[in-house]
């Protein structure tokens, strides 16, 4: 797939602000994705991150880390934290702005290493996909936690896009086809996950996590932390 949020990213961070980073999906007209969101200081972050950037403890690992921001803000508190990225732009933008420790690599296939808190913000568990993803995913970061560790997520309940009842479907209804648009190039689609709290709760006690709802913001996004049990 084309790096295309890497391209928009690098842009920005070298001031070629000139270009739109849309994003498309099957329910509406494409949407802006303004960039400068991945480039936020900490003193601009909405409470919801800074609240989990509070919980983080130990060896942190900070998954599909962007821009490096959240990294930042921990390595600010001097915390002991890597960012992981696919991208090799984003990798490079996180060096440029002074992030430490970094890894460019599918989190997937990453095996190199133990955590105590693994991280993922601005609705990053997306990126699992699918419900199958998800179960994966979960059981993957059971082998990159310790012992006591904890994984720290946000997500969010779609069903508003779907103004009357939520139609009979053959995959769940978080699982959205989106793709990016920038610079007249667009991404093949993919799938990206948005997950209600219950159907979380549910499947993570099914993979063997223990859930704490911790919060939820004035625009229904939620920030959980599961545990093994």
């Amino acid at each position: 797939m084309k790096d295309i949020l890497g391209n928009a990213i690098m842009d920005y961070y070298n001031f070629e602000r000139n270009h739109i980073l849309w994003v498309h999906d099957h329910h509406g007209p494409k949407v802006e994705m303004p960039v400068k969101t991945y480039f936020r200081k900490e003193s601009e972050m909405p409470e919801l991150e800074l609240k989990a950037i509070s919980l983080c403890k130990g060896k942190i690992l900070d998954i599909g880390a962007g821009a490096g921001s959240h990294t930042l803000a921990l390595e600010d508190r001097e915390m002991d934290v890597r960012a992981i990225d696919i991208s090799p732009q984003l990798i490079s933008v996180m060096e440029m702005r002074g992030v430490t420790k970094f890894i460019q690599q599918d989190i997937f296939k990453f095996k190199d290493g133990k955590f105590d808190t693994l991280l993922l913000l601005m609705n990053g568990i997306g990126l699992v996909g699918n419900i199958e993803g998800l179960r994966r995913f979960l059981n993957h970061c059971k082998t990159l936690l310790n012992p006591g560790g904890q994984l720290i997520f946000d997500s969010s309940d779609v069903a508003y896009l779907y103004e009357d009842d939520i139609p009979v479907m053959d995959n769940y209804y978080g699982e959205i086809e989106c793709r990016y648009e920038y610079r007249r190039q667009k991404t093949d689609w993919f799938s990206w996950l948005y997950i209600d709290r219950n159907t979380l709760q549910l499947i993570a006690e099914d993979e063997g996590w223990k859930m704490e709802f911790v919060m939820e913001d004035e625009s229904g996004q939620y920030l959980v932390r599961l545990s093994v049990n």
